[in-house]
């Protein structure tokens, strides 16, 4: 069986997240999205919300199942028995840092594989961060997100 892991903090789940999710779970016998607790990062759901509102995305996908983690992502790997990191990139800019976050996460674990794959041209220009900034200004976010999430994140 081949596992990958998609790691983020998901912030909340976007379109274009569910994107590279639906594209992975084709590639992929088995695609793990692991959500991050990345306080550093102070996200604006708590950690337990950031899964739910992914289980509510991904609940029609037989091949996908969520994990919350607080942990090096290598090590997350070896506990999960994965290999391979898929990791989205939407524009030039995103690459510089996913380039150097996959050499790193190869010097912790040499047989680490990591796949980046783009979203759909419809999907590019959507981020957590641009959800969330329109959330803040009570904007409408139901066609950037998954519509599972929209009550989730309107109770929020």
């Amino acid at each position: 069986m081949k596992r990958v892991l998609y790691p983020g903090t998901f912030d909340p789940i976007t379109n274009g997240h569910l994107d590279i999710i639906r594209r992975a779970a084709r590639l992929f016998d088995e695609v793990i999205v692991a959500v991050a607790l990345s306080q550093e990062k102070r996200p604006m759901f708590d950690l337990d919300k950031r899964v739910e509102m992914v289980q509510k995305a991904t609940a029609s996908m037989n091949n996908v199942r969520v994990s919350a983690f607080d942990s090096l992502l290598v090590d997350l790997c070896n506990k999960e028995g994965a290999n391979v990191i898929i990791r989205g990139l939407r524009a030039v800019s995103d690459f510089e840092y996913e380039l150097q976050m996959g050499y790193a996460n190869r010097s912790l674990k040499s047989d680490i594989e990591t796949i980046y794959l783009m979203p759909s041209l419809k999907n590019a220009f959507i981020s957590s961060s641009v959800v969330r900034t329109i959330l803040r200004y009570g904007g409408d976010v139901s066609h950037l997100i998954p519509s599972a999430i929209v009550s989730a994140i309107k109770e929020s």
